[in-house]
């Protein structure tokens, strides 16, 4: 994939939640489970990795698709921002490790999503999590309409 934009608040952002939009558009569809984008993206706008909700097994997320791509040795993760459609989980019930704590398992400093996960399935804290491990987190809800129309099927 070519480089894109660095990251950077503002339309570097927005053009990498758009990615994660995009991405999640492959999701195979789900009644029990949201469909989610994650884009991991270096300091030069070069991606590390990138995954969709469900993309090589039945229970996966977005976010550990997207890290499972990444090599956990790259320098360039100390600099790089992961981009998410929906707030990275802080429970789950299908695999032991949330999205936000697989996450803090890496050196990634900035976390930036567009929605902040609804109370339909779990009662999500992913954010708050990795705000109180000294991350930075970044919520744009100017840009959730995009992956609220790739999850209508589940809100009825």
């Amino acid at each position: 994939m070519t480089p894109g934009p660095p990251p950077a608040a503002g339309g570097a952002d927005a053009h990498w939640l758009l990615r994660t939009v995009e991405l999640s558009r492959s999701c195979p569809p789900s009644a029990t489970a949201f469909s989610v984008g994650c884009a991991v993206v270096a300091g030069d706008g070069t991606v590390l990795g990138e995954g969709y909700s469900r993309r090589d097994d039945p229970r996966d997320h977005a976010e550990e698709a997207a890290l499972r791509g990444t090599d956990p040795g790259d320098p360039r993760l100390r600099g790089a921002t992961l981009y998410s459609s929906l707030e990275p989980c802080s429970s789950r019930a299908s695999r032991p490790t949330a999205c936000s704590a697989l996450i803090l398992t890496t050196p990634i400093p900035r976390v930036v999503f567009a929605w902040r996960e609804p109370a339909l399935f779990v009662d999500c804290d992913g954010a708050e999590r990795l705000r109180a491990a000294g991350r930075t987190v970044v919520e744009r809800p100017d840009l959730a309409q995009g992956v609220r129309e790739v999850n209508a099927h589940l809100l009825g």
